[in-house]
This record gives C-alpha cells, structure tokens and sequence, in this order.
C-alpha cells in the first residue's frame, strides 16, 4: 500500500517511524510519502491561507497550493492504482473500522490535512471531479489540523494490510471487530497483584468455559459503555455511526 499525505506540519508524522508501522514501511508492506504543502506556495513567505470568502474568523487554505500538491501525487501514481484522496474534517463521513477493513484494500491512499477554518471548498470539487474522494471524521470534536485524524486511521487502516501484525487471530476479537461488541478486560501473571486476583475462570483451562466468560464481559461492558452498539448487535444489525471530526 502507498500512502501520500500532505500537509503544512510534515514531522507529525514522524510517528510512523515507530512500532508496528515502521516496521511495515522497513519490510515494504506500506510505503508512505510526506509532502510539505508549503512547498507548493512560491511567495517569499511561502503562504497557504488567506481572508475567507464574505467575511468572517480564521483563514482558509488557498486552493492553488493544494492544486500543485495533489496533482504531483496524481501524476506520480501508478495507471493501475487510482489514488483515494481523504480529506480529516469535521464535516465528513465518521471514520469507523469497517472502514479502515475497507480502506486497507486500497492500493494508494491521499490524506490531506486542513488547518485553520479548513480548505478552500474548490479543491474538494476539482478532485471529486477527477477521481475519487472522501471527507473524513474521526469524532465530534475540532481539532487544529488534520494531523492527528490522519495518523489515528493511518494506523487503524495500516495494522489491518496483511503482513502488518504478526498474529492475525488477534485482529478478531478486538473491540469493533466482527459482532461489533466491545473487547473483554485482559489479564496477565501474577494471579494476584495488590490483592486483586486474576478471575478463576481464565486459570481453570477450561477454553469453552473461558470463551463463555470472554463473551459474557464483551456484552456487560458494551450495554454499560456504549449501550447502541449492543443494541444493534442484538437486533442483528451492524454497528451505528456517529458524528465526528
């Protein structure tokens, strides 16, 4: 998988240099590209933003900058790989890991991330015109930039490409995954820490009394945290959307 990402903060992603992910772009199962957006604005201050169309706060990203960043990416990628361009926003889709599973067969990912009051309208409609785009939301809250969004689903989409997580029975029975119910509490050596013991039933080897257990908390902790999604479950229905940055 590819990944190009553009923005006016290129060392935030310096993360993912680290853990699972860096070894994947060291192994060469996700190769990701970094592009300073300023380096597409040619000034003498190398300017990204200006006043906003009829008034208000706050600046908004200039399309031309964004035009030369997209369109290098676009003539750079490969004919039998058509790029996904997603743009982090507050008025997108919500970001959920039904759609990491489905971005993580992607061949080539674009995430553009926004500052300030957000880009310049056009740049969205010029490549929805071109190709295929998407506005994504990762919850409902604002953030500065898209930065952080765009690493939060680098790494939900990036752990899920084959060859990324050396177990991939792990990925099943995580919080999100398959039911769509909450993951069960963990527990590790030693049986008893601070006077607060491992539950007898993870020790008694028993797997199909284990498995009942694991299934038991998964249901309890859903209705208590996130009682929506235990409704959907059992009702036979995926798990809902909700509303984002």
């Amino acid at each position: 998988m590819r990944i190009d990402v553009v923005s006016i903060f290129p060392g935030y992603f310096d993360a993912l240099e680290l853990s699972l992910l860096g070894k994947a772009r060291q192994r060469g199962l996700i190769d990701v590209h970094v592009h300073d957006l300023r380096d597409s604005a040619h000034d003498k201050h190398r300017t990204v933003d200006d006043t906003p169309a009829g008034g208000g706060a706050g600046m908004v990203m200039k399309p031309e900058p964004w035009g030369e960043a997209l369109d290098g990416i676009l003539d750079d990628a490969d004919a039998d790989a058509e790029p996904l361009i997603i743009f982090p926003s507050p008025a997108g889709e919500v970001f959920t890991q039904a759609m990491a599973r489905e971005l993580a067969s992607e061949r080539h990912l674009v995430f553009g991330c926004g500052r300030y009051e957000g880009i310049d309208q056009r740049v969205f409609d010029e490549y929805a015109s071109r190709g295929r785009v998407r506005l994504v939301s990762i919850g409902d809250y604002v953030l500065n930039g898209g930065e952080v969004a765009a690493i939060a689903m680098i790494e939900a989409i990036g752990r899920l490409v084959p060859g990324v997580v050396g177990n991939p029975e792990s990925l099943v029975e995580e919080s999100h995954e398959a039911d769509g119910l909450l993951e069960y509490p963990s527990f590790t050596k030693p049986a008893s820490w601070r006077e607060r013991a491992i539950p007898e039933v993870l020790l008694s080897g028993n797997h199909a009394a284990i498995d009942a257990w694991r299934r038991e908390q998964r249901i309890e902790r859903t209705g208590r945290v996130r009682p929506e999604l235990l409704t959907r479950e059992l009702l036979g229905r995926p798990p809902g959307r909700h509303a984002a940055e």
